[in-house]
């Protein structure tokens, strides 16, 4: 496919009368439809040439400064510091401040306490002076909300570390945890994989309380630097706050007598547990967070910088680094290329894509070699369940998880590669992992199966965002779509599924998103995979998900939901039109026989009209979430691979409309 000229101008104008005149004629129609097309065929050239040689896709990752601010106090910390990556994570910084001095956590959020002051200290070693004015104003800030005190925990451990705020001051998290056992509470499998891989080191962390010589004070960021950490009331003991907040001064006092033969013991274990966890390329998890707090942890217990072990990990950490064009250094938390490559495989299939084309086979090959045929920390809870599956980045053996199997599968059968015995091979394993990896109550979580402990998300330690893995409406109808497409539609634990997805429909009709902002994201991955497991268009629950979508749409013909819609309940469903989001809501009505209605054609009109003349689109707002709220990712390759895959259905249809039709030698022996 090859596109021909720019049609942005008449794609807007035909979106404008779209919006405008609500009689819809044969000629409209056929309009529309050529747009598509060709906005299609724009798009996918794009995206062809956006994939590297050895098959895969992947777009940069955004998140917040702290990534950034982070990464220089851990320098900072170990004594590596270099001009050039400071000046360029510096620029980064003050490129993202906000006009009142602030930083915020997303794309028109609102001032983020925690990120303002990670922020001002960064800058504060790369040099910038507190009384420049974009210091004060940003000093200024923090005091109004209550100084370093009111921070997250993570803020204050950084700040700990330099001497900034007291060790004695912070939650307890002692390295004795290591010895629970599997059935106890709070066990380290009792957090998600993301929040256990990042507790086992600070467990360390914790117990050496290490300060370094900090190179300048921060009165400044202190409402009273004369107190510091005012006192609060405890809250009473009936409560679990209550009670956990009591459990934290025991652990306090536990830290002054721990024996320190048991202690050195439960360091070594922990120490030994990051070890055999790091990857292939020196990471952890693939992810930055836990990276920095595992080589912080073996430093403190003498691994020193040319340990192999370390310098792997400090390596890894540099290929988290983007540079850009004007010289500024973002850092990734994390990156997606298995994700960001069954998506586009998809995406550029269900555009008419030949499913042969070299592109495709590629991905496909690339996919196929980033299998996980090995146990990981999954089968502490599943030991008798045979691996594989897909992770999410390119190294992370020991986490793969059930939304990337998922959609892998969906892309590989799409392909028509050389060796089909391979892909169903590969599959079957996928399909089998996925069926045992589900959870009691029948949906699936993302990493783990019954992952769904009421007590870490209460220790004062874990105010960092969602520190459990409960299963999701996303991530179980993107299942449930795979094992329809795999011809297990009436297996019995795909009906469990969808009874699942049928009894989580909230009274608007609309879905909870995890993975992705919001209610659209849930609605727009769940109402396919309804389709797809046998529910006809007429069903009540996909009526009333067709309303709640209609309703939501903006004016201009897009959809768009912002991220405080996890806050406030004003902002479900609305927010700026963004191309991931309309997308979403595209797939959604075009799985429910809605291809011909207005909502439908003014969606694809907006879709056509705000395309760039390359064939892509731009997005600044966030549509991603790591943990929801607290921690939000603008993924960029969804502003380009979610909108083809609605055109693509609306230009072609989906290809497995009939699921059922594709059970034969597609894994249904799993």
């Amino acid at each position: 496919m090859t596109a021909t000229t720019d049609g942005s101008t008449g794609a807007a104008n035909l979106r404008a009368a779209s919006i405008s005149d609500p009689t819809e004629s044969t000629s409209a129609a056929g309009d529309m439809m050529a747009v598509a097309r060709h906005a299609a065929e724009r798009s996918v050239e794009h995206l062809l040439g956006r994939q590297d040689e050895q098959g895969w896709w992947k777009g940069d990752l955004a998140t917040n400064v702290t990534m950034d601010a982070e990464d220089l106090l851990l320098r900072q910390f170990l004594g590596i510091q270099d001009p050039e990556t400071v000046k360029a994570a510096a620029r980064f910084i003050r490129g993202e401040q906000l006009g009142d001095g602030t930083w915020n956590t997303f794309y028109e959020g609102p001032p983020d306490l925690s990120a303002t002051v990670e922020a001002y200290v960064a800058l504060r070693l790369a040099g910038d002076r507190p009384d420049d004015p974009h210091m004060i104003r940003a000093a200024g800030w923090v005091r109004e909300q209550g100084g370093i005190a009111e921070s997250r925990v993570f803020t204050r451990i950084w700040l700990a570390l330099f001497g900034w705020w007291k060790w004695d001051d912070l939650p307890e998290l002692p390295p004795e945890l290591m010895f629970f056992p599997k059935w106890v509470p709070l066990n380290i499998y009792d957090f998600g994989c993301w929040a256990r891989q990042t507790i086992v080191p600070l467990t360390i962390v914790s117990a050496k309380r290490p300060v370094r010589p900090a190179p300048f004070a921060l009165d400044e960021l202190h409402t009273d630097p004369a107190c510091p950490n005012p006192s609060k009331p405890t809250a009473p003991v009936a409560s679990w706050d209550g009670v956990f907040q009591r459990l934290d001064k025991a652990l306090h006092l536990y830290h002054k007598v721990a024996p320190r033969r048991l202690r050195r013991i439960a360091m070594n274990e922990a120490a030994r547990w990051i070890i055999e966890r790091q990857e292939n390329d020196g990471c952890w998890g693939g992810i930055q967070p836990p990276a920095v707090y595992s080589v912080i942890a073996l430093h403190l217990l003498g691994y020193d910088l040319d340990h192999p072990v370390m310098r792997a990990g400090l390596d890894s950490l540099d290929r988290f680094a983007v540079w850009r064009e004007d010289g500024a250094r973002m850092i990734e938390a994390c990156q997606s290329p298995v994700w960001d490559t069954c998506l586009a495989t998809i995406a550029l299939a269900d555009a008419g894509v030949s499913p042969d084309h070299p592109a495709l086979v590629r991905a496909a090959d690339w996919m196929l070699g980033e299998e996980i045929v090995r146990p990981g920390d999954w089968s502490v809870r599943k030991p008798e369940l045979a691996p594989g599956g897909w992770a999410f980045e390119f190294h992370n053996v020991n986490y793969p998880d059930i939304d990337d199997t998922a959609e892998v599968a969906l892309a590989l059968r799409r392909v028509r590669h050389p060796d089909p015995a391979r892909v169903d091979a590969a599959i079957e394993r996928g399909v089998r992992w996925n069926l045992g990896m589900q959870s009691r109550n029948g949906a699936w979580g993302a990493f783990d199966a019954d992952n769904t402990s009421p007590f870490p998300n209460r220790l004062p330690f874990c105010d960092f965002g969602e520190v459990i893995d409960p299963p999701s409406a996303d991530v179980t109808g993107h299942v449930v779509e795979m094992l329809a497409v795999e011809g297990r539609a009436h297996d019995p634990r795909t009906r469990r599924g969808v009874e699942w997805l049928l009894a989580e429909q909230e009274a608007s009709g609309a879905w909870f998103g995890r993975w992705g902002v919001n209610y659209i994201y849930g609605t727009g991955s769940v109402v396919p995979a309804l389709i797809a497991a046998g529910l006809p268009a007429a069903h009540p629950s996909v009526r009333r998900a067709v309303d709640w979508l209609k309703s939501v749409q903006n004016d201009d013909g897009g959809w768009g939901e912002d991220l405080r819609s996890y806050r406030e309940e004003k902002w479900i469903g609305h927010g700026s039109s963004t191309p991931s989001q309309t997308g979403w809501a595209l797939l959604a009505l075009l799985s429910a026989g809605e291809r011909e209605t207005r909502s439908v054609e003014r969606g694809v009109a907006w879709l056509a009209g705000t395309q760039q003349p390359d064939g892509s689109w731009d997005e600044p707002h966030f549509t991603g979430t790591g943990f929801p709220w607290d921690f939000s990712i603008n993924y960029h390759l969804y502003r380009q691979v979610f909108p083809l895959t609605a055109l693509g259905r609306y230009v072609y249809g989906d290809p497995f409309a009939t699921a059922s039709a594709i059970g034969a030698g597609s894994g249904k022996g799993a």
